[in-house]
């Protein structure tokens, strides 16, 4: 990014309401921005990133096989997003297909289903051996009981981030499962945020991302990879904001962003030639 659209980015972050946080790295340059990244914030459903991370790291090691079946029964259904809420009591579901139901639907039963399967302590451990110290997670989805205490799941924008590009550089427990985690998130079948102007693109970017709503909190982070231009990660964060106004920010940045490396990669083009 210019600077004056760096400076542009600031000065409407700091309009929004509510805990904003925004992290922006170009995967060719470096160029990157900040803003509030390292700060703390309730991760929604971005935390479930790292639980899929937990069970690659698993089918790689060999000691979980992803083509397992799991029985999905009525005592661990839990409300909103997915599909298996709405699904008959026993239906056998596959490891890797609750990990991609987990990412693409942001379905919360298969991911308190993965969190009983995989362990709070395999999880964080991972993430901590990643070098995030300001992630985690502490609860459930849909833990009443604890959220009403205060304990959420965490994540800052600049660890999410670190993570998206290590994943495109294929560092994240191989390249081949990185890869593999990339082409599911690129799946992703909520695209009301990041996306919203890309999508009806031709030809479509590759938008690999991963999203995150809860009450008064919505989150979008995720690579794009324009056909002209430089891929980059681009990560924003909202707690205690106004939704409506943050995911319409969201979008309008995304393609911002988009249009002004798309123009940058054709000048670089045309330079070389």
């Amino acid at each position: 990014m210019e600077p004056a659209q760096k400076d542009e980015l600031l000065s409407r972050l700091e309009s929004l309401p509510g805990k904003i946080s925004c992290y922006y790295k170009d995967l060719v340059d470096g160029d990157s921005f900040s803003y509030n990244s390292a700060e703390p914030m309730h991760a929604a459903s971005i935390i479930k990133l790292f639980i899929m991370v937990e069970a690659f790291r698993r089918f790689e090691a060999g000691s979980l096989d992803p083509k397992q079946k799991v029985a999905i029964r009525d005592h661990d259904r839990v409300p909103s997003c997915g599909a298996l809420t709405y699904l008959h009591d026993g239906i056998e579901v596959t490891v890797i297909d609750l990990v991609t139901l987990m990412i693409i639907l942001s379905d919360n039963t298969a991911t308190n289903v993965l969190i009983d399967l995989l362990g709070f302590a395999a999880i964080n451990t991972t993430i901590h051996r990643l070098g995030y110290s300001e992630t985690g997670l502490l609860r459930k989805m849909y833990d009443t009981e604890k959220s009403a205490k205060g304990i959420q799941n965490l994540i800052t924008a600049e660890e999410a981030g670190d993570l998206l590009e290590r994943l495109h550089r294929g560092e994240i427990v191989s390249d081949q499962a990185s890869a593999q985690m990339l082409a599911i998130l690129a799946n992703q079948r909520l695209n009301s945020k990041l996306p919203f102007y890309l999508k009806p693109m031709q030809p479509t970017p590759k938008i690999a991302h991963k999203t995150g709503e809860d009450t008064g909190i919505t989150h979008d982070v995720g690579v794009v990879y324009p056909p002209a231009g430089h891929p980059f990660v681009l990560c924003f964060l909202g707690n205690g904001t106004d939704v409506c106004r943050f995911e319409r920010f969201m979008s309008d940045s995304t393609l911002e962003i988009y249009l002004a490396g798309e123009e940058r990669g054709f000048d670089d083009e045309n330079r070389q030639n």
